[in-house]
C-alpha cells in the first residue's frame, strides 16, 4: 500500500472516531441543579429576602436525620401558615422528595425517609409565618 492510501485510511478512521465521540456526547444526559434553573435564578432576590428573614429569627429550625426519619424541631410550628421541606439529592433527581409542614402545637415534625437511598441530601425548608416567608437549607446524610 502506498503512503497516499494510508493517509486516506487514517483520515477515515479519525473521522469515524470523531463521529462516534460526538454521538456518545450528544446522548449524555446533562442535568442542571434544577429543571427550572433559569426561572429560579431570576427570582433569587426573593430567596435572599427569605434567608435574611430566617437570620432574624431568635429560634431557628433544626433539621436532622436519624433512624430513617427526618426530624424538624421548631418551636413556632403553631404559627406556620404553610410550608414544605424538599429533600434534594444532587446525585439523582429521581430521589428528590417533598414533605408538607402542618400547623401543630408540637415542636417536632417527623417524616419517614426509609424509602430513600442512603447518601447526602440537601433539606430545603421553606415556610410562611406571620405574613413573611422564610428559608433554611441544611445538608443531611441518610
Amino acid at each position: 500500500m502506498s503512503i497516499g492510501k494510508w493517509i486516506v485510511v487514517a483520515f477515515v478512521l479519525f473521522a469515524g472516531f470523531i463521529a462516534t465521540l460526538v454521538t456518545v456526547c450528544m446522548k449524555e444526559d446533562i442535568s442542571l441543579v434544577s429543571k427550572e434553573y433559569y426561572k429560579e435564578e431570576l427570582a433569587y432576590q426573593s430567596q435572599i429576602q427569605r434567608i435574611n428573614n430566617t437570620a432574624e429569627l431568635k429560634a431557628k429550625p433544626v433539621i436532622t436525620a436519624s433512624d430513617s426519619k427526618l426530624n424538624i424541631v421548631f418551636g413556632d410550628f403553631k404559627n406556620i401558615e404553610n410550608g414544605e421541606v424538599k429533600l434534594f439529592c444532587p446525585s439523582n433527581d429521581n430521589m428528590d422528595r417533598t414533605f408538607n409542614i402542618v400547623t401543630t402545637e408540637n415542636t417536632i415534625q417527623t417524616f419517614d425517609v426509609s424509602s430513600l437511598q442512603k447518601g447526602m441530601y440537601k433539606a430545603k425548608f421553606k415556610w410562611r409565618m406571620n405574613g413573611k416567608e422564610f428559608y433554611q437549607e441544611e445538608v443531611i446524610f441518610i
